[in-house]
């Protein structure tokens, strides 16, 4: 076999096809190293990406993509895929200003039928693709590649058994990264898996079924069993039979020979829903990936040679460090604290509460909706549950929270990382809309911590509090660097607190701030003060319920009140304002009020302190809705770009 580079004459998956089938593993071991070499460069996601390599050469190879649609769940393992779909030339682009997406993206690709960054969803968004199909009397096929992971939430069940019932062609490829490559995904494995995916197999079977319904209902019953328990027994899958998949594997999802003859068995002969199982590894070809516990599943920039990441200087503690260590302190003095993760242990920080109290904390796996249930439910019982959940995938269970949280006035405690804007992760991790989608629910209370030092206390108040549902949200990221207090101090529940200035003190702009902007804020405030605009700041610390009394205070002994938030439109802003029209204190019109909050678009990724600075949510974006108010607008300040 020739040695020149095959990678560099493939443009798109028509190239790919074009090639004999004794090539593909040197342009998968080439697609590899392309991988982590752009990786390497950018950071992000390595590990899954890696172990699907030959999966994505064997899909692309059989399947007539883009035609035949292809959907990666999640996404995050897609990297392989966009170098073979006409993006390499961008690759090391990836997660960066004006680059490519870290997830699949219907805007950025033909070959990206659905864009997904939360797990679970391809199976039913496949499910939609091959009705559509059907109505329109197409032919092309429909593939969806899920990992096991993503197979722990119910959506993928539902999705499942509705295409069982429905009896669609469907392919879902059942990516199983979590068991070692064992004799069962070995020689016989791939041959049982040939044998049954293909069109002898399956004529026989349909042969035989149709023979069998003619005999009386019990010997039919008895066959069919016969049938599924013979398979079964060889290969698995009983529980993918019973919901109408037809089971095929386990297979070796990094040998080329094994793939190819089975997709292309069930692109040629399947009818209906079929399920292959591929056993693959993480970080599969790279040593520092596979040896890594995390198998390097999201990593910064890194030598290639030697597999170190770079550590950017921390000059302060992360926000989720500090969320956990102030959890296992509280923990230390209370027994009722349990701690609850939706797959994420090490992303919140409670990988480290896992270490210190084992038996009191909560892996319930990709799978929101039962996290927060199961919270309410160890609530009723007098427990203190930490559901600890990233803001967007808190989103997945939000009738969760209204029904079986909210109404019942339940105490159980949503610790929100990532609120705010994410950087690289995009507009589908950035938490923008929880204080929106929390803060009209009855009986919720909602902070923001404005510093390390404040989530410390934060948690505290979330652990001291028993008058319902309490949520506490805080940025991805460090700190801002203050000093750190011993312990967490309880704060009274809707009460804020003065930063610069004082109650009943007079000045012109007073600015209200929710969560990290309040540094923002205060050297906003240095710059009004230095043009003869005295400032006074305040850190609301709660959304809801809202400190009355400072806000009636600074509308009355201000000539300007601004809001500012990492929030969605419908926020804080808006909670505040209708207090202000609900007190008659907008009614004179002496009052000018704005409010600050990310703009009512989708806001790709960049930098956090760029994306902030284009949403005018930074201090100069504050400076110029101030002047603004005052007529002494500075045009061109805080515009983002839809």
């Amino acid at each position: 076999m020739s040695k020149t580079p095959l990678l560099d004459t493939i443009q798109t998956p028509a190239g790919l096809r074009s090639l004999p089938e004794s090539a593909l593993r040197q342009l998968a071991d080439e697609l590899r190293a392309e991988t982590i070499d752009a990786v390497s460069v950018t950071g992000g996601h390595l590990g899954a990406g890696l172990g699907v390599v030959e999966l994505t050469v064997a899909l692309h190879y059989v399947f007539n993509t883009p035609a035949d649609r292809l959907i990666w769940d999640v996404g995050h393992q897609a990297y392989p895929h966009k170098i073979l779909t006409g993006r390499r030339a961008r690759i090391r682009t990836l997660r960066q200003a004006g680059g490519l997406s870290g997830f699949t993206k219907r805007s950025e690709s033909e070959y990206d039928p659905f864009g997904a960054a939360h797990s679970s969803t391809s199976i039913s968004a496949g499910l939609g693709m091959a009705v559509a199909r059907d109505l329109q009397h197409g032919a092309n096929k429909v593939i969806a590649v899920i990992g096991d992971g993503a197979m722990s939430a119910g959506m993928a069940y539902e999705a499942m058994n509705n295409a069982g019932h429905m009896h669609s062609r469907l392919v879902v490829i059942l990516n199983d990264n979590d068991m070692s490559i064992a004799p069962p995904t070995g020689a016989m494995s791939a041959y049982l898996a040939r044998l049954v995916s293909g069109g002898f197999y399956q004529t026989i079977r349909h042969v035989g079924s149709q023979l069998a319904k003619k005999l009386p209902k019990f010997f039919y019953d008895k066959a069919k069993k016969a049938e599924e328990f013979s398979r079964g027994y060889w290969m698995g899958g009983t529980l993918f039979e019973e919901m109408g998949f037809y089971y095929v594997g386990p297979i070796d999802g990094h040998n080329i020979d094994h793939l190819l003859p089975v997709l292309k068995n069930v692109r040629d002969k399947s009818t209906g829903p079929v399920l292959i199982h591929v056993v693959t590894k993480k970080g599969k070809g790279y040593a520092p990936a596979e040896n890594s516990e995390d198998k390097y599943h999201g990593v910064n920039t890194f030598d290639v040679i030697t597999g170190k990441q770079a550590k950017p200087k921390a000059n302060a503690p992360s926000y989720t460090k500090v969320f956990a260590e102030s959890l296992i302190k509280a923990a230390e003095k209370d027994e009722k604290i349990i701690a609850i993760t939706a797959a994420m242990p090490s992303g919140t920080g409670l990988d480290d509460f896992a270490q210190k109290f084992p038996a009191r904390t909560f892996d319930t796996g990709i799978a929101e909706q039962h996290a927060v249930t199961f919270a309410a439910g160890l609530a009723t019982e007098g427990y203190k549950p930490f559901c600890a959940i990233y803001s967007t995938f808190l989103q997945r269970g939000y009738d969760q929270v209204v029904h079986d949280v909210a109404i019942q006035n339940l105490p159980v405690r949503f610790a929100l990382d990532r609120a705010g804007l994410v950087g690289a992760d995009g507009p589908t991790h950035a938490g923008a809309f929880d204080i929106a989608y929390l803060g009209c629910l009855p009986n919720m209370t909602i902070m923001a911590a404005a510093d390390e030092a404040e989530l410390v206390h934060m948690v505290a108040t979330s652990a001291a509090h028993d008058g319902g549902p309490i949520a506490l949200r805080y940025p991805r990221g460090e700190g801002v660097g203050v000093d750190m207090p011993e312990q967490g101090e309880v704060l009274e529940i809707g009460k804020g607190r003065y930063v610069r200035g004082a109650p009943g003190k007079p000045a012109q702009i007073a600015i209200l701030s929710l969560g990290t902007r309040l540094a923002e804020a205060l050297k906003a405030a240095e710059d009004l003060s230095a043009r003869g605009l005295p400032t006074t700041v305040a850190d609301a610390r709660f959304a809801k319920p809202l400190d009355r009394e400072m806000i009636r205070d600074l509308a009355r002994h201000h000539a300007v009140l601004i809001t500012a938030e990492e929030g969605s439109v419908g926020g804080f802003g808006s909670f505040v304002s209708q207090a202000l029209l609900e007190d008659g204190l907008l009614d004179s019109g002496a009052l000018k009020f704005r409010a600050l909050f990310l703009p009512d678009i989708y806001i790709e990724q960049d930098k956090p302190e760029k994306m902030y600075a284009a949403a005018g949510l930074d201090a100069k974006g504050i400076v110029a809705k101030a002047l603004d108010a005052l007529g002494r607008g500075e045009s061109g300040v805080g515009k983002v770009r839809a």
